[in-house]
């Protein structure tokens, strides 16, 4: 199983980018998605969570600007980031609950997309 993230980029404060990641591999299900960042010499922080339900909870510092949404058909989480702040570039990095299969078991453990570099100018 693998998460391969996309859509960073560099943009001018009160821009948008749009990052995906979608799981590959032997699933079964996949459970809670998340988004995180980090920033270099900082710990890494979740900006946004989203259930295999659709609730979703937000960091109060993206609330109103970013949109967590998932595409459960491709096994898929999106981030809708709108309003872009200088104080939002990081590295960002997706992570997701995943049930895997192997053999005729069922397994579950958390996995970490690649991080994708997002950079705001002012």
């Amino acid at each position: 199983v693998q998460l391969q993230a996309s859509g960073g980029g560099s943009v001018q404060a009160g821009g948008s980018l749009r990052l995906s990641c979608a799981a590959f591999g032997s699933i079964f299900s996949v459970k809670d998605m998340a988004w995180y960042r980090q920033v270099t010499g900082k710990e890494r922080e979740v900006v946004a969570t989203i259930t295999s339900s659709g609730a979703t909870n937000y960091a109060d510092s993206v609330k109103g600007r970013f949109t967590i949404t998932r595409d459960n058909a491709r096994n898929a989480v999106l981030l809708q980031m709108n309003s872009l702040k200088p104080e939002d570039t990081a590295v960002y990095y997706c992570n997701a609950d995943i049930q895997y299969l192997n053999g005729d078991q069922i397994h579950e453990m958390y996995y970490w997309g690649y991080g994708t570099q997002v950079t705001v100018s002012s």
